[in-house]
């Protein structure tokens, strides 16, 4: 039973031993136990325990602690620190002792380890006081708990207990970043014997060479201990962001750090007061300066919230402004707003700005009406209108312009533009479409500002809706030929037409060394097109030529010939151009026409001499002539009209040659010779043949093969698809005797067969028979010997047609031929 209870619990329902575990206890609950003996007369009186039982895991004393180290060290005391053992035992550590050992070394002495602790230590650090100083120490600590003592730790030492110093030092982060409304530790670790004195500064990272010390109350506080100085800030605000110095002072010398702490949060009021840019009836447009604190994060947007200055509630306006400028829509006229705006980090929205009341309102009037317009750039559908902006804008800035027309012989106004038109800093222009040729129009304008639409203006002059009518541009004149009284003029139209068609033109001319021009006729000549031949010119005089355009408007500018032409005959070297249907290769199919035509020309007119390969043309060829081509014609050519043509022109200007390669494609010839056979198996056989002498012009494509048996006269194909130059003929039959013929095929078709000129009779092949079957002696005489044997097995394919016996004598090695004639 536990102590807490009275009822005693059964544990075992039978035990036949002195001794038993007892199962199921709960850990750290303390027991009573009773143990009675039972035999066959019953259950006799108990055995109680005296003292209780606490249910828990077997204890042993702790492992040594670890990690001993010696710290501050003076004439008569020693500082140690020490991390707790690595396993407790299964009970907590209770305390530790610490010992030491003085060192003697003159042997005087018993060295012994004795406790330096009066009391029991309960923190991982104690120092050692009553040394004797320059005496010579080394320490050990013990962890306890419930069941003992561990043993010792490492030592540490030998040391000398003596007084030590050294000047002040400072470790400190160099800079810290936090939250506003946090709490902050600044914690430097300080060296220096003896302690020195530390003094905290703060300067503002604008001016940091301003520093003052730092005044110590319920948000900011110092903690000084073993070896570190804590600046303490609690509930952490912006104005605590600061450069942070320490300085660390004691006999030896002067220690400083400094560092830098950022307080981050939410940025603080915008700078006003919010100025008001424009005032409308409908909306506000509001700007600001950002704030000066921006919480130590970017300004990310801006919050703008509005309420009737009649009224207590705030509405939310938008928080999407990144600028410092935003237009308020949806104002009702006539109100009174008050505006606040705040501005936002990754912190949160900061403290607000609020405005003046301003009462939402139009401060202006409609514009008054534009100067009368004027029209220019007319063409058949289209007219430029242009204007300039009114001199009262009616107090607001013009935003657009509607422009309006009508024709002269109408009255109703049509608006032209369906957005409004924008306004240009240099006059406003804008191109009218859509109009009808030949009507007559009238233009004018409203401007538009924020109160509205404005009067409009006068309305401009009219004008005719046509393209506008100038003389034309020049024409491209150039000479095509002459001769010694006249000159081939040939014209290119002018680029420009001046509005109006063309309707003729003036040739001109002029003998060197004088200064007018003559014309060529009295008026401009009609209907001529763009080629003029001017006659009754001076043999051996020099002139130069110029054609004019005329239209509606008048004769236009001239475009002169850039060369000065001398009259006299024209000497021109032959020249050659070949049809476009010939051009350097013709290929023609046999039985069909070869054509080449030549186009030549030169002056005097060349002589034209044909020919095939450096020689006279083939009687089939026929040479048909005109005043400016030369062809040769060969009607049903054959392979042997292909060749290397070519065309020689002369005259007093020299000669020119053109040469035209021509082939002809025909079915190839027959293939080439000798056509061989050869007997395979008793149902194939093998052909081989050489490529045709001529393959018709083409590559060669396939074979056809052909057979039939030599007591038939119809022939019957094999195959169509043989592309090298021998094929195994299958599926003969045995004892048949076959002939067979093949013929080439190109792109163009087939040629003729070729036959073999011997059948082949189809049959196994030939070897030599197996040996002789069953070899005996029969009888023997003393000069004969009778032998019989049977035939081989195998014949060879063929009759056997004799046996040849041989002998030789014992010990010999060579065999000797018996038989002279044929055995069978």
């Amino acid at each position: 039973r536990n102590i807490d209870g009275k009822a005693w619990t059964k544990v075992n329902p039978n035990c036949g031993s002195t001794s038993f575990v007892v199962p199921d206890l709960i850990t750290g609950q303390e027991y009573f136990f009773r143990v009675r003996a039972e035999n066959r007369f019953g259950v006799g009186p108990p055995a109680e325990t005296i003292q209780r039982t606490t249910a828990r895991d077997p204890i042993h004393p702790p492992d040594p602690p670890i990690k001993l180290r010696i710290g501050l060290v003076t004439k008569n005391t020693v500082s140690l620190t020490w991390k707790p053992p690595k396993n407790d035992g299964g009970a907590p550590v209770t305390h530790y002792n610490v010992e030491c050992l003085r060192w003697d070394r003159t042997g005087e002495v018993k060295e012994s380890w004795k406790q330096c602790n009066r009391r029991d230590v309960e923190e991982t650090k104690f120092t050692v006081e009553d040394l004797v100083e320059g005496g010579e120490y080394e320490f050990r600590v013990k962890a306890v708990n419930i069941a003992g003592p561990s043993r010792p730790s490492a030592t540490v030492g030998p040391l000398v207990v003596k007084d030590q110093t050294c000047p002040p030092s400072i470790e400190l982060k160099e800079f810290m970043e936090v939250e506003e409304g946090t709490d902050v530790k600044i914690v430097a670790k300080i060296k220096g014997v003896p302690f020195p004195t530390l003094t905290w500064l703060k300067a503002s990272p604008k001016k940091p060479d301003d520093k003052s010390p730092v005044v110590y109350d319920q948000h900011v506080n110092k903690i000084v201990d073993e070896n570190t100085c804590t600046l303490l800030i609690q509930q952490s605000r912006r104005n605590d962001t600061g450069l942070y110095t320490i300085t660390a002072v004691n006999n030896l010398g002067t220690a400083s750090k400094e560092m830098r702490l950022n307080v981050l949060g939410r940025p603080g009021p915008p700078v006003g007061p919010i100025k008001f840019e424009s005032i409308l009836a409908d909306k506000m447009t509001i700007s600001w300066l950002p704030p000066l604190d921006d919480g130590g994060s970017k300004i990310t947007n801006y919050v703008i919230e509005k309420k009737e200055a009649n009224r207590k509630t705030w509405v939310p306006v938008t928080n999407e402004p990144k600028e410092c400028i935003f237009t308020v829509p949806k104002l009702m006229e006539g109100h009174e707003y008050v505006f606040r705006i705040m501005a936002q980090n990754k912190y949160g929205i900061g403290e607000p700005l609020d405005s003046e009341p301003e009462t939402a309102r139009n401060l202006f009037t409609v514009p008054g009406p534009p100067d009368k317009p004027t029209v220019s750039s007319i063409t058949r559908d289209s007219m430029m209108v242009n204007w300039e902006e009114p001199e009262y804008d009616g107090g607001s800035p013009i935003t657009g312009y509607w422009l309006e027309r009508k024709e002269t012989t109408g009255k109703r106004w049509t608006r032209v533009n369906r957005d409004p038109i924008k306004p240009m800093t240099l006059g406003v222009s804008y191109k009218v479409t859509g109009l009808i040729e030949g009507s007559e129009y009238q233009f004018r304008v409203s401007a538009i500002n924020a109160a509205g639409v404005g009067p409009p203006s006068l309305p401009s002059d009219p004008a005719l809706a046509r393209d506008p009518i100038a003389p034309p541009g020049p024409p491209i004149p150039k000479v095509t030929d002459w001769t010694k009284s006249s000159v081939d003029l040939e014209w290119t139209p002018p680029i420009k037409d001046g509005g109006s068609r063309v309707t003729g033109y003036i040739v001109e001319f002029k003998e060197e060394g004088k200064e007018e021009w003559e014309r060529v006729g009295g008026k401009p000549l009609q209907n001529l097109g763009t080629k003029f031949v001017v006659t009754g010119l001076k043999e051996g005089c020099f002139y130069k030529f110029r054609v004019r355009a005329v239209n509606a408007a008048g004769i236009g500018e001239p475009g002169e010939v850039t060369d000065i032409i001398e009259m006299k005959d024209r000497i021109v070297a032959p020249d050659i151009n070949l049809d476009a249907s010939v051009r350097d290769r013709i290929v023609v199919h046999a039985g069909g026409v070869i054509r080449i035509i030549a186009y030549v020309s030169g002056k005097p007119p060349p002589t034209v001499t044909w020919s095939r390969d450096e020689r006279a043309l083939p009687e089939e060829a026929k040479i048909e002539e005109t005043a400016i081509s030369s062809s040769v014609v060969i009607r049903n050519c054959t392979r042997s009209h292909q060749g290397l043509y070519t065309l020689l022109a002369k005259n007093d200007g020299g000669e020119r040659k053109k040469t035209i390669i021509v082939d002809v494609l025909d079915v190839p010839g027959p293939v080439g010779m000798p056509l061989l056979t050869e007997n395979l198996t008793n149902d194939s056989c093998k052909l081989s043949w050489f490529t045709p002498e001529d393959d018709g012009g083409s590559p060669i494509t396939n074979y056809i093969i052909e057979k039939r048996e030599s007591d038939h006269r119809a022939w019957t194909p094999v195959s169509y698809t043989v592309t090298r130059q021998n094929a195994t003929i299958q599926g003969l039959i045995q004892g048949k005797a076959y002939f067979f013929r093949i013929a080439a095929e190109n792109i163009i078709g087939m040629g003729p067969f070729t036959e073999t000129t011997k059948e082949i009779l189809i049959r196994d092949p030939i070897t030599v028979p197996d040996r002789p079957e069953d070899l005996e002696v029969k009888a023997v005489t003393k000069n004969s010997v009778t032998l019989t044997w049977n035939p081989p097995k195998y014949n060879g394919g063929s009759d056997i047609t004799m046996y040849v016996l041989e002998s030789r004598l014992i010990g010999k090695d060579k065999f000797h031929k018996v038989t002279k004639e044929k055995m069978l």
